[in-house]
């Protein structure tokens, strides 16, 4: 169980009665709810709010089921709405029967109130806001109207299930407005713990079971809900118990929650260091042992030279991208390139055994466009490859085949390779990745992914970042021969799914 999921079974917990226990001294959750209607009612005579139709008195029968009456003398059993039990000292009640919904302040021009907009509202479970101060004849047009002891909550997606709620306190003149977008409950004097109520709307039994209307990025908790929701009220005393158990409780739950968080970020870190370990060893020969029986390197690159020269020949293949060097390494342990009969030295992250050749990823690897054609097929974008989206179907495109590979050159992840798990068209940030016949891709691929860290965080360009090519083409790599290329992929495989579990 996680942080977050702690939380919440707290909260169920202390909304069912389980988390603290009862106390027999404690005045009756009945007594409050006649306390409650009481002061519905003085307020009602002196004209401050509207007498309420649709109130309605919730108790348990002799044959121990639930009843609701209403003021028009109408009783409806509603067993089939009660959610949990609750002890015998609580009662139920319609949310709109036990607290003011959205009251307005009435006060003058002049005075200084808060304003609060969604962005000042903090996503936590204990109540945590800022504000800034502006005239009241400012805000108190267009935005939604609350005071001190007031709680108020979001009520559209997805601030409403990232818990933006509060209680109001301290604010200039005990006044303020803010967003639209706010739910705002104002209990009936010395009826309700703030602190309980808050907590409630937080609860799983409130947040999780909401109803939502609206387009898909703008629903909103239905019309009714808050107002018709049930609402188990302990006694006065009991909530405040619950409320302070619930604040404690949650402080611990957050250092746990971070403890957790950390030795999670731990496990997957784990993971990943060591699979870059392991490519790490890789492309250095440390992984496997050489063979003095495997065919020379120096097969390999004259295979990757005949092959390049036919691309050419076929149109395939751009002469210029073709650049004949030779990098060896001098007496003194040091790597150079020879082009054109001039030898620069060139520097090398590891060093590489005798038996295998050195090149440029340029040398055995390029970007190409896919084949131009027509006729209905998907396009390979990252999402889609990814399996975050069912994909869409272009009539014409870049097209690229089964089994070759794709990689990103635009985007945030630019230099991800994705190998195409069907024909298809590719995506616009994508270049289909050209490897040599001569070498064993899953080898050539692995070298790429040891490297992804390296060409994401070398990205070109603000507003579009895209792969930094003169980098991507300058990576040195060694080349084994062809087998022992081979069983370093098998290796590599192997202890990955060991990682992996």
């Amino acid at each position: 169980m996680n942080g977050k999921q702690l939380k919440n079974s707290i909260l169920q917990w202390a909304i069912q009665g389980k988390l603290v226990p009862q106390d027999p001294n404690d005045e009756p959750a009945s007594v409050l709810l006649e306390k409650i209607r009481a002061e519905k009612a003085r307020l009602v005579k002196e004209g401050k709010i509207k007498k309420d139709k649709k109130e309605s008195i919730i108790y348990r029968g002799e044959d121990n089921s639930y009843y609701e009456k209403f003021a028009d003398g109408k009783v409806v059993c509603i067993d089939d709405e009660i959610p949990f039990e609750i002890p015998e000292s609580w009662t139920w009640g319609r949310l709109s029967n036990m607290v003011l919904i959205n009251p307005k302040n009435y006060v003058d021009d002049n005075k200084e109130a808060a304003f609060i907009p969604m962005e000042k509202i903090e996503a936590t479970y204990l109540s945590s806001y800022t504000y800034t101060v502006r005239k009241w004849r400012e805000i108190k047009s267009g935005y939604t109207h609350f005071a001190d002891g007031d709680v108020a909550f979001a009520k559209i997606t997805p601030c409403f299930q990232n818990r933006k709620s509060m209680i109001l306190n301290n604010l200039p003149n005990g006044i303020g407005a803010g967003t639209t977008e706010l739910k705002v409950l104002r209990p009936y004097r010395n009826t309700l713990s703030v602190e309980y109520l808050l907590f409630f709307l937080e609860s799983p039994y409130f947040v999780e079971e909401a109803v939502f209307k609206g387009t898909a990025n703008q629903q909103r908790i239905i019309s009714g809900y808050l107002e018709n929701k049930l609402f188990p009220l302990p006694p006065l005393n009991e909530q405040r118990r619950i409320a302070e158990k619930i604040k404690k409780s949650i402080v611990a739950v957050e250092q746990y929650g971070k403890v957790q968080d950390k030795l999670e970020d731990l496990n997957n870190n784990l993971n990943t260091l060591l699979k870059k370990s392991v490519l790490q060893e890789a492309i250095q020969g440390k992984l496997v042992p050489q063979d003095p029986n495997d065919e020379p390197a120096s097969v390999l690159l004259q295979r990757i030279k005949e092959e390049k020269k036919r691309l050419v020949k076929e149109g395939r293949m751009k002469k210029k991208d073709i650049v004949d060097s030779i990098i060896y390494k001098g007496d003194d342990n040091k790597y150079y390139e020879q082009v054109d009969g001039t030898a620069i030295q060139i520097e090398s992250d590891y060093d590489f055994p005798n038996t295998w050749a050195v090149v440029k990823l340029s040398h055995i690897c390029r970007l190409i466009d896919g084949e131009k054609k027509e006729g209905q097929h998907i396009c390979l974008e990252a999402k889609y490859l990814r399996g975050k989206s069912t994909g869409t179907y272009l009539d014409k495109g870049k097209f690229v085949a089964k089994g070759n590979n794709i990689i990103l050159v635009d985007g945030e992840n630019s230099g991800e390779v994705f190998t195409v798990p069907h024909d298809g068209y590719m995506g616009s940030t994508f270049k289909q990745l050209w490897i040599s016949e001569a070498m064993h891709q899953p080898y050539v691929l692995y070298f790429i992914q040891f490297y992804k860290e390296l060409l994401r965080n070398s990205k070109r360009g603000a507003a579009i970042p895209h792969l930094n090519k003169e980098i991507f083409y300058s990576l040195l790599i060694g080349i084994p021969p062809y087998q022992e290329q081979i069983r370093i992929a098998r290796k590599i495989d192997i202890i990955v799914n060991e990682i992996n579990g």
